[in-house]
C-alpha cells in the first residue's frame, strides 16, 4: 500500500491556521467582500445583457443617448463618459503608488497619493450625478403612444434629432390651470410636460421638413423613419403623451427598461465609489495624523486599495457592456 509522505514546507503552505496563505485577517474578508460583490454585478450585468438581447430592435443607441459634455454645447457622443472613466481610471495608479509608499514608510507621498485618489474619485461621482441630471431632464422630447413605444422627430434632410421645443405650436387655454380653490380635485402640475399632444401635433403639421423616427432598427441598426404621411398618421392615431426626460416610468430615449438598469447599475456602482472616497477620506486624515505611522504599518491603506481597484474594475465592464456594446 502507497504511502504518502507531507513534508513540513506543504503543511505550512495548506495548513490553514491564523493566516491561510500569509494574508491578514482584514485583508482575507475584505477578499470575501469582493467576491461575493463581483458576483451581484455579474448578475446586474448578465440581466442587463438577457435584457437587451430581447429587446434588441427597439433599444437605445448609446450615442444618441449620452452626447453631453458640461459647459459645452454640441453633439460628443460618449467623450465625457470616457474622460470620467479616465479619471478614474487614474485615481487607480494613485491608489497603487500610495500603497507602495505605505510600503516604504514614506508618510508624505502616501498624503499626496491618497489625495489625488480622492479628488479622482470626488469627480467621478459628481461627473455621475451630473450625467443623471442631464438624462433626467432629456433634450428634445417625444411622444409615447397608446403601446408605450417612443415616437422621436428628426430633420428630413440631415437626419439630426430636433426638439419638441423647436416646432410645438402653443396653444393658448389649451390647459386648465387649477388651484387648491378651484375643482374637485387638486393636482400639482409640477411633473407635466411642458407641451401637450396637440400642440406638439399641430406644431408638426405646420413644419413640413420634420419626420417621425420610430424606436424599431433597420437592418442597419439604424431607427427607421417614417415618411411624411405615415408620421402624421402614427401621431394622429396614436400619440397619447409627450415625454420630456428619462425616470423609472417614462424615457424619451426609447425603451424604459433602458432608463431602469441606467439607474439601477450606474446608481449602485456610484454609490459604492461614493463609498469608497468617504472610506478614503478617513484613512487619508489617518494618515495624516500618523496612526499607521506608529504602527509601522500602512495594511489599512492596503486594505482600502483592494476596495477601490475592485469599483475601478468593475466599472470598465459597466463602461463596456452599457455604453461601448
Amino acid at each position: 500500500m502507497d504511502t504518502t509522505v507531507t513534508t513540513g514546507e506543504e503543511e505550512n503552505v495548506w495548513g490553514g491556521g491564523n493566516r491561510p496563505l500569509g494574508a491578514s485577517y482584514g485583508k482575507l474578508m475584505m477578499w470575501f467582500f469582493i467576491v461575493s460583490d463581483a458576483l451581484t454585478f455579474s448578475g446586474f450585468l448578465a440581466a442587463y445583457g438577457f435584457t437587451r438581447f430581447k429587446f434588441i430592435e427597439t433599444w437605445p443607441i448609446a450615442d444618441e443617448v449620452f452626447t453631453h459634455v458640461p459647459f459645452v454645447h454640441g453633439n460628443y457622443p460618449m467623450i465625457y463618459v470616457a474622460l470620467m472613466t479616465f479619471i478614474l481610471i487614474m485615481s487607480s495608479v494613485t491608489m497603487v503608488l500610495a500603497v507602495d509608499a505605505g510600503h516604504k514608510l514614506q508618510k508624505n507621498k502616501v498624503i499626496w497619493y491618497m489625495f489625488l485618489t480622492v479628488i479622482g474619485g470626488a469627480i467621478f461621482v459628481g461627473s455621475q450625478a451630473w450625467e443623471w441630471a442631464t438624462f433626467i431632464k432629456g433634450d428634445y422630447g417625444a411622444i409615447e403612444t397608446k403601446g408605450g413605444r417612443i415616437l422621436q422627430f428628426v430633420d428630413a434632410n440631415t437626419g439630426d434629432r430636433v426638439a419638441i421645443a423647436d416646432f410645438a405650436k402653443i396653444i393658448e387655454d389649451e390647459r386648465e390651470q387649477l388651484t387648491r380653490s378651484e375643482g374637485f380635485w387638486f393636482m400639482d402640475e409640477g411633473s407635466l410636460p411642458t407641451y401637450t399632444v396637440n400642440e406638439v401635433v399641430q406644431g408638426f403639421q405646420a413644419s413640413p421638413n420634420i419626420l417621425v423616427r420610430t424606436e424599431m432598427k433597420d437592418e442597419n441598426g439604424h431607427k427607421t423613419i417614417l415618411s411624411r404621411e405615415d408620421s402624421l398618421l402614427k401621431l394622429n392615431k396614436e400619440a397619447t403623451i409627450v415625454v420630456e426626460g428619462a425616470n423609472l416610468v417614462r424615457n424619451e430615449y426609447g425603451s424604459r427598461l433602458f432608463a431602469d438598469f441606467f439607474f439601477f447599475i450606474t446608481g449602485f456602482h456610484g454609490f459604492h465609489v461614493f463609498s469608497g472616497v468617504i472610506i478614503n477620506i478617513i484613512i487619508f486624515f489617518n494618515v495624516i495624523l500618523g496612526t499607521y505611522e506608529r504602527r509601522k504599518s500602512y495594511e489599512m491603506v492596503e486594505k482600502v486599495a483592494l476596495y477601490w481597484h475592485f469599483v475601478d474594475l468593475v466599472w470598465v465592464f459597466v463602461f463596456t457592456f452599457f455604453y461601448l456594446v
